[in-house]
């Protein structure tokens, strides 16, 4: 895409698929679940063309990037050890940061063990929360939204790659992206993702083409969904790191 740059980086233990472009400070962004560099494809163009070095990896678990199978490697320890590296590898002291959704809890994890790495950072959608006292994460959510809360929903392993996959990555992400009603969202246990025809007959946005979509499905056809996923099932260990290392609580 417009000379954007492709390249594979072995690193913290893993193989990481980075997209850059451009030269000048660097501007490191970090997507969320369920995307990939892609989404900063726009971004990517833009910053490169105002004179700065745009840099987007596929996160661990994510894309063409490794996707280790057990739960434990996905702590916010292995995490900021990834962009930690990843950071090094682009052979400079400092990066601007922009994150979203996951990205940015990683990003906030990064700024905390590692400040001096950070020039700036902008969180898209997920503010810094610290741990609550007695509460873990996913108890505090079920307690307080329910069972059927899509973080809820994702913690058995396999169970949501399963219900995904009578779906298809198209029709899932489509939903992901398209349908936003007031309220916590959740899946229901019954019929998660809804009717396949209504799927089928959501129009996208204006901002999301099916060029993007297909691009989008063929990377979780291949690779799956277990990685992304294996994030809010490690989101516990996140709260107990952070605690031990910092004493962090509401």
């Amino acid at each position: 895409m417009e000379g954007i740059v492709h390249k594979i980086v072995n690193l913290n233990g893993i193989n990481m698929h980075v997209a850059e472009k451009g030269k000048g400070p660097v501007v490191l962004f970090l997507h969320g679940f369920p995307e990939l560099w892609y989404t900063w494809r726009h971004q990517i163009l833009a910053f490169a063309a105002l004179g700065y070095r745009a840099v987007a990896p596929d996160l661990r678990g994510f894309g063409d990037t490794d996707a280790p199978s057990l739960i434990t490697s996905y702590t916010c320890l292995h995490m900021v050890g990834d962009i930690v590296a990843l950071i090094g590898s682009l052979g400079v002291d400092q990066v601007f940061l922009v994150a979203h959704d996951w990205g940015a809890m990683v990003g906030w994890y990064l700024c905390l063990f590692r400040p001096d790495l950070i020039k700036a950072f902008v969180s898209l959608a997920v503010p810094f929360r610290r741990r609550h006292p007695t509460l873990k994460p996913t108890e505090g959510m079920l307690a307080f939204f329910g069972d059927e809360y899509y973080m809820c929903r994702f913690q058995e392993p396999g169970k949501m790659e399963s219900e995904i996959a009578e779906y298809g990555a198209p029709a899932v992400i489509k939903k992901i992206l398209t349908d936003r009603k007031p309220g916590p969202p959740i899946l229901p246990k019954q019929n998660p993702f809804g009717n396949l025809r209504d799927i089928d007959n959501i129009k996208l946005p204006t901002w999301f083409s099916e060029e993007d979509l297909k691009y989008y499905a063929s990377k979780y056809n291949h690779n799956g969904f277990g990685g992304g996923l294996n994030y809010y099932r490690a989101l516990d260990l996140y709260a107990l790191i952070s605690y031990d290392m910092f004493g962090m609580e509401d």
